[in-house]
């Protein structure tokens, strides 16, 4: 038996960041539109997002705060909704925030109160919301298709907001990028972003033991270098400092990190030399760093602690550099399990920055995490969602 259909001016595929401000900037352009999410909750990544308490923004955005293989294509949508016009939706809502190191944005109770701000929003614009729809099917004719269960609709705008792989429950895994690919647009590849790095077989064997230890410190990868905490685990290297690096990380490479980036350090050994000939070096070197992770630093070097005053110049210049220019090789990361985002996605030169549609398929939009713009982490890949929504909604 035939299904029944329902038209609509726009479907939105994606019920979180991107999807939602799209659809309420078409509502409020008198759009009929429908949101279509395989979860049983909208926003449910917005409630995972900053602990709970949700990072909404950074009070500074610059094109260099995002990787993707076009670095300028975000700067058209970050101008016309930009952090400032975040903040406004907020303030209207009587949302209050509180501003964290490196001028992140988080709420100051909740993240549930910016998915009831969207919903809100959604209401008072008559989008129409239906969630675990389960597989979904798409074609398009004159017009695009798309089957959900027991229903089909047609519609003029389809706009894909399904995210990235991070986070995804199985059903909606890598359904944006195979729509890319059904309709021949490229996806850039994918991996995952802002995830903990994993330890090899020999420094399982040896910094295992330090997890719960964190430092501040600049770990760097093609360039690219990052000054927070990094934290030992278990299974390998975390906290925001690898997070951030670790987008820009690929199989292979090698981590250069500082762990003592307040100090040059060749000089403090030197002056601790004169001072305190007779100290050992590992007491020396814990009045900068946790001794535990001193001692499995120079125990992995076959430093041997003995008193200063036994070292010449020459060798606590290379001690200095253990510390200064630890080289880590990470096995891997800890993939999509943990990761915050996905780097990668549908190609930018496949898309208007201008409305995020495709320049192939006309009607076809992605925004949000599915295209191929990574931010850094502290609130950046929030604010790309509620610019690319906002621009796509004001076309669809």
């Amino acid at each position: 038996m035939e299904l029944s259909i329902t038209h609509y001016n726009a479907i939105i595929i994606g019920a979180g960041a991107s999807g939602l401000m799209c659809a309420i900037e078409a509502g409020k352009r008198h759009k009929n539109v429908l949101i279509l999410d395989h979860a049983n909750k909208a926003g449910q990544k917005i409630l995972l997002s900053g602990g709970g308490q949700c990072n909404v923004t950074n009070l500074s955005l610059s094109e260099n705060e995002f990787l993707s293989q076009n670095r300028h294509f975000p700067i058209s949508a970050l101008k016309r909704f930009s952090q400032h016009d975040t903040i406004s939706l907020l303030q209207k809502h009587g949302i209050t925030t509180c501003e964290r190191e490196h001028g992140r944005l988080f709420c100051e109770k909740s993240a549930q109160d910016i998915v009831n701000m969207l919903l809100k929003e959604c209401k008072e614009s008559n989008v129409a919301i239906k969630k675990s729809c389960g597989s979904l099917k798409v074609e398009k004719r004159e017009l695009f298709r798309v089957w959900s269960k027991n229903e089909s609709y047609t519609c003029n705008s389809l706009v894909i907001a399904t995210g990235g792989m991070s986070f995804q429950i199985k059903s909606g895994l890598g359904f944006g990028y195979n729509i890319a690919r059904q309709f021949n647009i490229n996806v850039v590849r994918i991996k995952a972003g802002l995830v903990p790095l994993t330890y090899g077989n020999d420094d399982s064997k040896i910094f295992s033991e330090l997890s719960g230890i964190a430092i501040d410190a600049v770990a760097s990868s093609k360039k690219q270098y990052f000054r927070e905490n990094i934290l030992f685990t278990h299974r390998g290297l975390s906290g925001p400092a690898i997070l951030q690096v670790s987008s820009y990380w690929e199989q292979g490479d090698t981590i250069e990190i500082d762990l003592m980036p307040n100090i040059d350090l060749c000089d403090y050994l030197k002056q601790r030399k004169l001072k305190r000939p007779k100290a050992s070096i590992i007491s020396i070197l814990a009045e900068l760093a946790p001794k535990r992770l001193v001692e499995k630093i120079c125990l992995n070097n076959l430093v041997v602690n003995k008193p200063i005053n036994q070292f010449p110049d020459k060798e606590i210049i290379k001690i200095a550099g253990l510390f200064k220019n630890w080289s880590f090789k990470p096995n891997g990361t800890e993939g999509y399990r943990t990761a915050e985002v996905t780097v990668g996605g549908v190609d930018t030169n496949e898309l208007s920055s201008k409305t995020m549609e495709s320049k192939k398929v006309e009607g076809l939009y992605f925004i949000g995490e599915v295209v191929d713009v990574t931010g850094n982490l502290g609130g950046y890949n929030l604010q790309w969602a509620w610019s690319s929504g906002y621009c796509a909604g004001q076309f669809v």
